[in-house]
């Protein structure tokens, strides 16, 4: 291994910090300079940071603009009518405020299964918004254990991409990968959802972010939009994109043709939330009197801070592609099979560094998956074991989430946190579920 490539690139996450933190540039600018400053470091000639800046924006941002963008709209109509005030009052009232980050967590854990993480979360986190409003909590004590709910399932349980792609690879059977992520994953949101949500909120109290959701003081609840049409609103969706799913795994069997062509437009996740904006804009918005004019202005003014969450995200994205063009990740990986570990645990660390190294769940999962594959082959074990090494990569590519994971900036500017912030919170929570997650993965490992 290249000693001096991963100092490089560990000056480069440095340069970042002290860029962000010290003195105080803003992330976008910081982001891309910090790109730049390790592509000279490692070699890279001005043509390939060049082209390395336009693929990681343009990779990032080809579905995360478009998704941010409609979700930013469709929360804007959601909050104004207290739509999201109305569904927090209640699960508070249903469930009781202390089971409320359960509910939310549940919640997180079952809409992530056939929904992208941003998608879910990006849907969800006006209901967020609006407990914190009525109960004066942190947000973190509604967000961190829905965060880890959506988390725990995007990287534990198929059909999303990463375990689908690593089970396929180590021929592990998907219906025992599915019965261990469920067993890994609970435990996993319980600690790094629940447990934690409750300790970091205590340290740091976090208001709804300002220009994100502004309710008014309705004492008449009557003025509320029904529970129900909210619910259905916000599950429209979901609903289309598992459906989309399930026809594509051929769990509904539908036979190829103009039907399949058009449920799989429809639950897109493009369609599903252009869909759901034109629902809200009737049900919350025309049918209760508000005029197509003051629709318009709340959408329009919904994209101001969409456009930075959107911009961050991309520059994260850029930062993350320069990291996966120097080679590091995989070089990181490869030293790793040299040190006579265990295959669960090398299987883990091998992935865990690749994550940290360059900030992509799916490409430290699959580049784990390939390194482990030959020594899996070779052994003599099990469809339990070898779905518990998938749940072991998954969760060492679920680790520490920071500055090089367009995640952390996602995650950062919905929530309205600093970057200190996010480290404390959002990176400790990934670390949390991914610990907690191996932890699982060795147990039922070593039990199957």
């Amino acid at each position: 291994m290249d000693a001096s490539l991963i100092l490089k690139i560990t000056a480069g996450i440095l340069l970042l910090l002290v860029l962000i933190l010290r003195l105080k540039l803003p992330a976008f600018i910081a982001l891309l300079i910090s790109s730049i400053a390790v592509g000279l470091m490692c070699g890279m000639d001005s043509q390939a940071i060049l082209n390395a800046i336009q693929q990681g924006m343009g990779s990032t941002l080809g579905f995360v603009a478009v998704v941010v963008g409609l979700g930013a709209m469709f929360g804007a109509i959601l909050e104004h009518s207290g739509g999201a005030l109305s569904l927090a009052g209640y699960l508070t009232s249903a469930f009781g405020e202390k089971r409320t980050p359960a509910a939310l967590a549940i919640t997180g854990f079952v809409t992530a299964i056939p929904v992208f993480f941003d998608v879910a979360f990006i849907i969800l986190v006006p209901v967020v918004y609006a407990l914190q409003q009525k109960t004066g909590r942190s947000l973190l004590y509604y967000a961190i254990p829905l965060l880890a709910g959506l988390a725990a399932t995007h990287a534990f349980i198929p059909p999303t991409p990463g375990p689908i792609a690593v089970a396929d690879i180590l021929k592990a059977d998907l219906g025992w990968v599915i019965l261990l992520g469920f067993l890994a994953g609970i435990p996993a949101v319980l600690v790094s959802g629940l447990w934690f949500g409750r300790v970091i909120a205590r340290k740091i109290h976090l208001p709804v972010p300002e220009g994100m959701a502004q309710f008014e003081n309705r004492e008449n609840p009557a003025g509320l939009p029904h529970v129900g049409g909210i619910a259905f609103a916000i599950f429209l969706p979901i609903g289309l994109i598992v459906t989309a799913s399930l026809c594509k795994s051929g769990l509904i069997p539908l036979p190829q043709g103009r039907v399949f062509q058009a449920v799989l437009l429809l639950g897109h996740p493009f369609t599903a939330l252009i869909i759901a904006n034109l629902w809200v804009w009737y049900l919350l918005g025309l049918r209760r009197g508000v005029s197509k004019a003051k629709l318009l202005d709340i959408s329009t003014k919904a994209l101001a801070p969409a456009g930075v969450i959107i911009l961050l995200t991309g520059a994260g994205g850029v930062f993350k592609q320069v990291l996966i063009d120097t080679g590091a990740g995989e070089m990181l990986a490869q030293s790793m099979s040299s040190l006579g570990l265990p295959l669960i645990a090398f299987a883990f660390l091998a992935a865990a560094l690749v994550r940290v190294a360059q900030g992509s769940a799916t490409v430290a999962m699959i580049t784990a998956a390939g390194l482990a594959a030959p020594m899996a082959a070779g052994g003599d074990f099990s469809e339990g074991q070898l779905a518990a090494l998938v749940i072991a990569i998954a969760s060492g590519a679920s680790i520490l989430s920071h500055v090089n994971d367009s995640g952390f900036w996602l995650v950062k500017q919905y929530l309205g946190m600093d970057e200190t912030q996010t480290f404390r919170s959002w990176s400790l929570m990934t670390t949390l579920l991914a610990l907690t997650g191996f932890a699982g993965a060795v147990v039922l490992f070593v039990v199957l």
